[in-house]
C-alpha cells in the first residue's frame, strides 16, 4: 500500500484526523500538501513530516472561500506538478441542542463548513485529477452522517448525510475519468476537540455511549486515518462509491 511519489492534500490537517492523515500518507511515499487555517499547527505537522524524510507542502486556506480553495490546488500543482489524492478533511461539529434552538445562521454555517467546502474543493482538484486519468478523493464523513450525533446537533448530522450523497454522485461522474471517490464515516474519535466534548459529558453518559461500542471505546485518530489512506492507494483501486464505517463495530451496514 505504498504510495511513492503520489501527491496528496489533505485539509483540515492541522490536528486530528487530518495531522494524523496527512504524515500517515507522507511515510507511505506521498509528497503532502496540507491545508487548513491555523497557520501555526499546520507548519508543526509540515516539519514534523519532513523531520520524519517525508515532502511536504503547507498552504493554507479558508477551504469556503473559493479564490483561496483554487490558489491552494494551483499552489500544489505549481511545486509538483499534478494532485492525485485529495482527503476533503476539514469540518467543524457543533454543540448539541435541540433543533428550536438551532438558529438558521447556525445551520448555514454548519452546512458550508461541512459539505460546501468538500463541493468547493472537489470542484477544484477535478479537472488536474481528469487530465491525468487519475484521482482518489476520500471524503470524511461521520457516524452522524450514517445515524445521528450523539456529540452534535442536527445541523451537523445533515451536512454529514450529505456528504455521502455527494461522494455517491461524484464516484458515477468522476469514474470516467479513473478517479475513485470514496468516503469514511468515523464514531467518535478522540481528537483534540472531540475530547474536550467527550471529557465534559456525565460519565454515566459516556458509559451508555461506550455500551453501544462493540469494541468498547472510542477511535484514536490514526485508527481514521489509516483507513482513508488505503482508499488512497492503488490497493483501493476497484473501490469506489463506498461510505467505509470506522466505528469499532456501533453501525453495521
Amino acid at each position: 500500500m505504498l504510495l511513492n511519489d503520489r501527491v496528496a492534500l489533505v485539509t483540515g490537517a492541522s490536528r486530528g484526523i487530518g495531522a494524523s492523515t496527512a504524515k500517515i500518507l507522507a511515510q507511505r511515499g506521498a509528497r503532502v500538501a496540507v491545508s487548513a487555517r491555523t497557520v501555526s499547527d499546520l507548519e508543526a505537522v509540515g516539519h514534523a513530516i519532513q523531520k520524519n524524510g517525508g515532502k511536504a507542502l503547507v498552504v493554507p486556506c479558508d477551504v469556503v472561500d473559493p479564490s483561496q480553495v483554487a490558489a491552494m490546488i494551483e499552489a500544489v500543482q505549481k511545486k509538483w506538478g499534478r494532485l492525485d489524492i485529495l482527503v476533503n478533511n476539514a469540518g467543524l461539529g457543533t454543540p448539541a441542542k435541540p433543533v428550536e434552538e438551532v438558529s438558521p445562521e447556525e445551520w448555514d454555517e454548519t452546512i458550508r463548513l461541512n459539505l460546501k467546502s468538500v463541493f468547493l474543493c472537489t470542484r477544484a482538484a477535478a479537472p488536474v485529477m481528469k487530465r491525468h486519468k487519475y484521482g482518489r478523493i476520500v471524503n470524511v464523513s461521520s457516524f452522524a452522517g450514517r445515524f445521528f450525533s450523539r456529540l452534535s446537533g442536527p445541523q451537523y448530522s445533515s451536512a454529514k448525510a450529505g456528504v455521502l450523497g455527494f461522494t455517491r454522485h461524484m464516484a458515477a461522474e468522476l469514474g470516467p475519468f479513473g478517479i475513485c471517490v470514496n468516503s469514511v464515516a468515523p464514531s467518535p474519535t478522540l481528537t483534540e476537540r472531540v475530547k474536550a466534548k467527550w471529557d465534559s459529558r456525565p460519565e454515566e453518559e459516556r458509559q451508555k455511549i461506550l455500551a453501544g461500542i462493540p469494541l468498547g471505546r472510542v477511535a484514536k485518530p490514526e485508527e481514521i486515518a489509516t483507513v482513508i489512506a488505503f482508499l488512497a492507494s492503488d490497493d483501493a483501486s476497484y473501490v469506489s462509491g463506498v461510505c467505509i464505517d470506522v466505528n469499532g463495530g456501533s453501525w453495521m451496514a
